[in-house]
C-alpha cells in the first residue's frame, strides 16, 4: 500500500490531465459499448426483422386493421385508435400517428396478446399451431371474423360465438411456452406482411436500418480512433513529464546530499535509480492512464449492457471472474517478493559494471579480465536467475487467461443457444452477451496484467522517494548569515570527527589558525586523517565535535553558497567535465574574462601545454579529463580554482602529479600572484611545503607537531623520519 501511495502521489501535479483522459476514456467505453448493441439490431431487427423495430405496421389497409380490432379487447382497441390516423380515402389505408410512434414501446408491451392472435389466425390456414385445441378455437374465430358485419365484445367473439376469455388463456399459455422474445419476433414479423400488404417497401426500409446502422458504427469508430490518439498523447506526455520532472528532483537532491548521504546510497545504486526505476514508473504511468483507468470503467458499463441484455447469464461472467482473481492472486503471492531482490540485483550489476570500467587499465595491468569476467558473469547470472523465475511464473497468466476466456466464450454460446431454442433469446442478443462478456474478461485480464507491472513499479517509486525523502545531514540554519567580504582566516578549535556508524574518531581535538597571506601545510602518513581534515572546511562533512571558524565565525552560521563561494577546492583526483579547456577552467567563476581564465592557467602552469593544442583554450575535453594527462588534468583543475579568485585555497595533494620543476614553478606563482590568500596544503612530498609558515604534522587523527620546517625538524620526529625518507641529507642542509 505504502508503495503504491508513492507511485499514485506522482500525478498530484497533473489532476487536470488525468480528469481530462478519464472523461475520454468514458467516451472511448460509450462507443466500445454501443458497437455490440448495433451489431445486435443489425441481426435481430436488420437481418432477422427485416428493418421493423415494433409489433404495429407503420402503414396498415382497412381491412387488416379492422381485423386487428376484432381480437383486442376495449382498452386494447382504444389504443390501437389512437396508435394510427383516419384511413386516407383514395387509398383506405391507415398510418401511424405520431401517439403510435411517440408510444411504440409501450404499445408493444400492451398489444402483444392481440397482434399475436391476430398473427397466429392468419397462419392457421397453415396448420401451423402445435396446441389441438387453440388450433380449433383460433380456426373457429378465424371463421368469424372473417363474417361480414361479424362484431367482438368484451365477453365474446363475433357475436358471442366463441368465449373471449379462453382463447387469451390458451394463448398466454402458447407465449409463455415461447418465450418473449420469440413472439415479439413473430409479432414483427407480422406487421412486416401487413406493411407490404398495405404497399410499403420493406427491400427499402431494410435497406434504410443497415445503413443506418452501419453509418453509426463508421461514426463511433471513427470517434473511437480519435479518443484514443487523444488519450495516447495525453498519458504519453503525463508519462514522460513525470519521469522528467523526477530525474530533476533525484538529480537536485543528489547534488545537495552530504558525504554521509553519499556513502548511504552508492553511487552505483543512485544511478539505477534515476535511470531504470524512474523508467519503470515513467512506463506504468502511461499505462495507467492508458489501460488501467479504461479497464474498470469498461468492466462496470459491461457489467450494465449484460444486465440490460436480460440473457440471465451474468453467473457465467462472475464464475469467470472469480476464477481469474484467484489464479491471479496465487501467480502474484508467488512473484511479488522477487521484485524487490531484482531491482537489487540491477544494483549489484550496475556497481559491477561501473567499478570494471573505471578500473580497466588496472584490471588489464594485474592481468585480471578472467577475474573481472567472471564477477560480472556471476552478477549478470543471478539477475538473469530472478528474471527467469519471475517470468517462468508470468508465462502461466497469458494461457490461463486465454483459456478462461474462450471456455467462458463457449460456455455461453451453449446455454445461449437452449435459450434460442426455447424462444427466451434471440441470436443477435446472444451475439452483443458474448461481445460484453468478452470485454469485462478483457478488462481484468488487463487490470490482472497491470497487477503484475504495479508491484515492480511500486517498488521503483519506494527507492526513488528514499532518495527523495533522505534529508541532507548539512544545510543551511534559518538565520544563517552571507559570508561576505571574506578575509580567509580559517581556525580550527579542538575539532573531532568521526563518520557516521563508525565507532573511532579519525582526527581528533585539531586547533590551528590558517592566516590570509600564508600557507598552511598537512602532511602525515597515509589514513592519518589528512583528507578528512580538509574536507570539513567546505563542509562536505560537519564536525562531530569542536568547531571551526572562518573570520572568527563559525562556519555553519554561514549560508552553505557563500561559504563554499568563498573557497577554491582542488581535489586529490583531478576531475574534468566534457566541454572545452575554457568551460572547465571557469567553471566555479560565474563571470570570469577571458583574461581572467588565461591568468589562472598561467598561474597554474598550465599555458604552455595548452598553447601547444591546435585549437587552444577551445580544444575539446573529454569526459572526465580522459584525453589528457593526469599531470595536466591537475593543472587544470588547479586554473579552475584559481580562476574563482577565492580568499582560501585548498589543495588536497594536488601537487603530486607534478614533476619536480613545474612543482616548484607553480609554488612559486603561487606565492607571487596568490600572496593575499589563504593557502592551505595537503601533501605527501616534504619538498613541497618547505617553506610553508606552518606545517600540521598529523599522526593517527591527532596532531603530532606544528611549526615551520625548521621547527619541526627539531622538535618532531615524525616529521623527520619523512623528511629524511624523501630527501637527502644535503638537501636538509641547505633548506636549513
Amino acid at each position: 500500500m505504502y508503495q503504491m501511495k508513492k507511485l499514485f502521489a506522482n500525478f498530484k501535479d497533473y489532476k487536470v490531465a488525468v480528469l481530462v483522459t478519464l472523461c475520454l476514456l468514458v467516451g472511448q467505453a460509450y462507443c466500445d459499448m454501443t458497437m455490440p448493441q448495433l451489431t445486435s439490431e443489425i441481426i435481430d431487427t436488420g437481418i432477422q426483422n427485416r428493418g421493423i423495430e415494433h409489433i404495429l405496421p407503420s402503414k396498415i389497409t382497412e381491412d387488416d386493421y379492422m381485423a386487428l380490432s376484432m381480437v383486442m379487447t376495449e382498452d386494447e382497441r382504444e389504443y390501437l385508435e389512437k396508435s394510427y390516423d383516419e384511413p386516407d380515402p383514395s387509398s383506405g389505408i391507415r398510418s401511424l400517428s405520431s401517439y403510435g410512434r411517440e408510444n411504440a414501446e409501450a404499445l408493444d408491451e400492451k398489444l402483444m396478446e392481440a397482434v399475436t392472435l391476430s398473427y397466429y389466425a392468419e397462419k392457421l390456414k397453415d396448420g401451423s399451431f402445435d396446441d389441438a385445441g387453440l388450433a380449433d378455437k383460433a380456426k373457429e374465430a378465424s371463421q368469424n371474423m372473417a363474417a361480414p358485419g361479424a362484431e367482438a365484445t368484451s365477453g365474446s367473439l363475433a357475436g358471442g360465438a366463441l368465449p373471449m376469455d379462453e382463447i387469451r388463456a390458451g394463448l398466454k399459455e402458447m407465449m409463455a411456452k415461447t418465450g418473449e422474445q420469440t413472439i415479439k419476433a413473430m409479432c414483427i414479423s407480422h406487421a412486416a406482411a401487413l406493411n407490404e400488404r398495405a404497399g410499403v417497401d420493406m427491400d427499402k426500409i431494410q435497406t434504410d436500418y443497415l445503413w443506418s446502422c452501419g453509418f453509426r458504427m463508421l461514426l463511433l469508430a471513427m470517434v473511437m480512433i480519435v479518443l484514443a490518439a487523444l488519450v495516447s498523447l495525453i498519458s504519453s506526455r503525463v508519462g514522460a513529464s513525470i519521469g522528467r520532472n523526477l530525474r530533476s528532483r533525484v538529480f537536485e537532491t543528489v547534488m545537495a546530499y552530504s558525504g554521509s548521504e553519499m556513502d548511504r546510497f552508492q553511487t552505483s545504486s543512485l544511478i539505477t535509480r534515476a535511470t531504470n526505476d524512474i523508467q519503470q514508473v515513467q512506463m506504468v504511468t502511461t499505462m495507467l492512464l492508458r489501460m488501467m483507468m479504461l479497464a474498470p470503467v469498461m468492466a462496470i458499463w459491461g457489467i450494465i449492457k449484460v444486465y440490460e441484455t436480460k440473457a440471465h447469464m451474468s453467473n457465467i461472467i462472475v464464475g469467470s471472474v472469480l476464477v481469474m482473481l484467484v489464479l491471479i492472486s496465487l501467480l502474484m503471492a508467488i512473484s511479488l517478493p522477487k521484485f524487490r531482490i531484482m531491482q537489487k540485483l540491477v544494483d549489484r550489476l550496475n556497481g559491477v559494471s561501473r567499478e570494471n570500467l573505471t578500473g580497466l587499465p588496472v584490471i588489464r595491468a594485474f592481468c585480471r579480465e578472467k577475474v573481472s569476467e567472471e564477477r560480472f558473469a556471476d552478477a549478470n547470472g543471478e539477475l538473469k536467475r530472478t528474471q527467469l523465475y519471475v517470468n517462468r511464473v508470468m508465462t502461466f497468466m497469458s494461457p490461463m487467461m486465454m483459456m478462461i476466456m474462450f471456455g467462458t466464450s463457449i460456455l455461453i454460446t451453449w446455454v445461449a443457444a437452449h435459450r434460442i431454442d426455447d424462444g427466451t433469446l434471440q441470436v443477435g442478443a446472444m451475439t452483443a452477451f458474448i461481445t460484453y462478456a468478452m470485454m469485462i474478461i478483457m478488462s481484468f485480464m488487463i487490470m490482472t496484467a497491470m497487477s503484475v507491472i504495479l508491484p515492480r513499479a511500486g517498488v521503483a517509486a519506494e527507492r526513488i522517494d528514499e532518495v527523495m525523502s533522505a534529508k541532507p545531514a548539512i544545510t543551511d540554519s534559518p538565520d544563517a548569515a552571507q559570508l561576505a567580504d571574506c578575509r580567509g582566516e580559517v581556525e580550527f578549535r579542538n575539532v573531532s570527527f568521526r563518520y557516521p556508524d563508525a565507532d573511532d574518531c579519525v582526527i581528533e581535538n585539531i586547533s590551528f589558525t590558517a592566516r590570509p597571506g600564508e600557507t598552511t601545510a598537512i602532511i602525515g602518513s597515509t589514513g592519518s586523517g589528512k583528507t578528512t581534515m580538509i574536507n570539513l572546511i567546505p563542509r562536505f562533512y560537519d564536525v562531530s565535535g569542536g568547531e571551526i571558524l572562518i573570520d572568527g565565525r563559525d562556519i555553519r552560521e554561514y549560508t552553505l553558497e557563500s561559504l563554499r563561494d568563498a573557497i577554491g577546492y582542488v581535489p586529490q583526483k583531478g576531475v574534468l567535465f566534457s566541454g572545452t579547456i575554457e568551460s572547465n577552467i571557469g567553471f566555479g567563476a560565474k563571470d570570469a574574462s577571458m583574461e581572467d581564465i588565461e591568468y589562472a592557467a598561467c598561474t597554474a602552469q598550465a599555458a604552455d601545454f595548452i598553447s601547444e593544442k591546435e585549437d587552444g583554450y577551445d580544444s575539446h575535453i573529454a569526459q572526465g579529463g580522459s584525453n589528457v594527462s593526469g599531470g595536466q588534468r591537475q593543472r587544470l583543475s588547479i586554473a579552475r580554482a584559481l580562476a574563482k579568485k577565492p580568499a582560501i585555497l585548498i589543495f588536497d595533494d594536488s601537487f603530486s602529479a607534478l614533476d619536480m620543476k613545474t612543482d616548484a614553478r607553480l609554488r612559486q606563482a603561487l606565492a607571487e600572484r596568490e600572496k593575499d590568500q589563504t593557502k592551505i596544503i595537503v601533501a605527501q612530498r616534504v619538498g613541497t611545503i618547505l617553506h610553508a609558515e606552518q606545517i600540521i604534522v598529523l599522526d593517527d587523527g591527532r596532531v603530532a607537531g606544528r611549526g615551520t620546517h625548521d621547527e619541526l625538524m627539531k622538535t618532531c620526529d615524525i616529521y623527520r623520519q619523512i623528511a629524511k625518507s624523501q630527501l637527502s641529507a644535503k638537501d636538509l642542509g641547505e633548506v636549513q
